[in-house]
């Protein structure tokens, strides 16, 4: 897959970009506010929330602009787009200065994204390339999360926080510089009156109206639920209860990467037989003994242990649930779908900002964290019977746009 430059172009540029964004992010926005600018819960609550927002905003497009443009357009301008923005949150020396930059961030960054999961079908029709495609995608973007925190623990400490956002500009205008030669399969495009916002509809109601789309979705939505409730506590976890300083934020990452390129690899080099419904059910109801493990003490040396461990768990599951997806949509609804996914993941990430907060002043930080790391597991359990059920009627089958799914009618006896 490597020899193929349409490949390989789209995982450098991704490599390249993440590097900065997982330093802007980890160390740069969660460190400004948390260890710069010493955010309550809160108000680091509040950023991230914007950010959310934003997210929400951009995914809800991003997928049309996917299906009409191709991914490579989209990833192009908006990398172009990125730099001016990334510049910005150099002057964000207030909370609300740090929430408008981050709700802009936000918006121009989450096209890029989800143009970047849309990808693989645009280079091959192969069901077992797709796979191996989003497994270097994937590890592509788990090797910046070594490297991206790495440099940022580097940079906020030789020369300041600041210094982060000039790279996460720089990487960006590489990134689009490495996706210009790339030149994507022409795709199928369904005809759809009304313009953008009726074929983002239409992205909504194929999605909603397949039982196997519906079931990857909302299943990777409980995991964003965790997640949310990271984004708002997990600086604080670091300066409250382990009581580090912000380097420390980009070097646990940095280990955390780790395990998330070491899951990549693992997930790609699954056999046919394990990619299914069960397979990524289990796997996401593993990622509550991650949570246990990581956040369970507030000893450095554990954490330290526990964040590969988690990061192989999140590494396997993600490509995975990407090319689930994937192989139950039709070519020219791709992007949308992938959109709809990406808003869900959204929603889910929001949720928990609104309550976290508070839930962290009357329990305390620590055990908000370890309470929604359970609550997968739950959320897991109840999604199994589904999977297994799946798993029996799993020939793939994609209906065109208009179609039934077949797995949801009614099936006669002895079939």
């Amino acid at each position: 897959m490597w020899s193929d430059p349409g490949v390989r172009g789209v995982v450098l540029a991704r490599f390249v970009s993440r590097v900065g964004g997982e330093a802007a992010f980890f160390v740069g926005v969660w460190g400004k506010a948390a260890f710069v600018l010493d955010a309550t819960p809160g108000e680091l609550a509040a950023v991230m929330a914007a950010l959310g927002v934003a997210s929400l905003i951009g995914a809800s497009v991003a997928g049309v602009l996917v299906d009409r443009f191709n991914p490579r357009r989209v990833v192009l301008f908006g990398e172009l787009l990125f730099v001016p923005v990334a510049i910005s949150l150099v002057f964000a020396n207030t909370i609300g200065a740090l929430v408008i930059t981050t709700f802009l961030l936000g918006l121009v960054g989450t096209p890029v994204f989800t143009a970047v999961a849309s990808f693989a079908p645009f280079l091959t029709q192969d069901e077992r390339k797709l796979a191996k495609i989003n497994g270097l995608i994937e590890g592509a973007s788990w090797s910046a999360f070594v490297v991206g925190p790495a440099a940022g623990a580097i940079l906020a400490g030789a020369i300041g926080v600041d210094a982060i956002f000039v790279l996460d500009a720089v990487t960006s205008a590489i990134g689009a510089l490495l996706i210009l030669p790339v030149r994507p399969r022409e795709m199928a495009r369904g005809k759809t009156a009304g313009g953008g916002l009726a074929e983002l509809r239409d992205g909504f109601r194929y999605t909603y109206s397949h039982r196997r789309l519906r079931f990857y979705i909302w299943l990777g939505s409980s995991v964003w639920l965790l997640f949310g409730n990271f984004s708002a506590l997990e600086p604080l976890f670091y300066r409250d209860v382990l009581g580090t300083e912000i380097e420390t934020l980009g070097w646990i990452n940095s280990i955390f990467g780790l395990g998330l390129i070491l899951g990549t690899w693992i997930s790609s080099r699954l056999p046919a037989s394990l990619r299914n419904a069960r397979t990524l059910t289990a796997i996401i109801g593993l990622n509550a003994v991650g949570v246990l493990a990581y956040v369970g003490t507030d000893m450095l040396s554990v954490v330290t242990v526990a964040a590969p461990f988690w990061g192989v768990i999140i590494g396997i599951m993600a490509p995975l649930h990407r090319t689930m997806i994937q192989l139950n949509s039709p070519d020219e609804m791709v992007g949308r779908i992938m959109g709809v996914n990406h808003v869900h993941s959204e929603v889910g990430h929001l949720i928990p900002l609104a309550i976290a907060p508070s839930l962290a002043g009357a329990f305390g930080v620590q055990q908000t964290l370890l309470v929604s790391g359970v609550m997968v597991a739950v959320v897991a359990a109840l999604f199994w019977p589904a999977a297994v059920q799946l798993d029996r009627t799993r020939g793939v089958e994609v209906p065109p746009p208009g179609l039934p799914d077949p797995a949801d009618q009614p099936k006669s006896v002895g079939h």
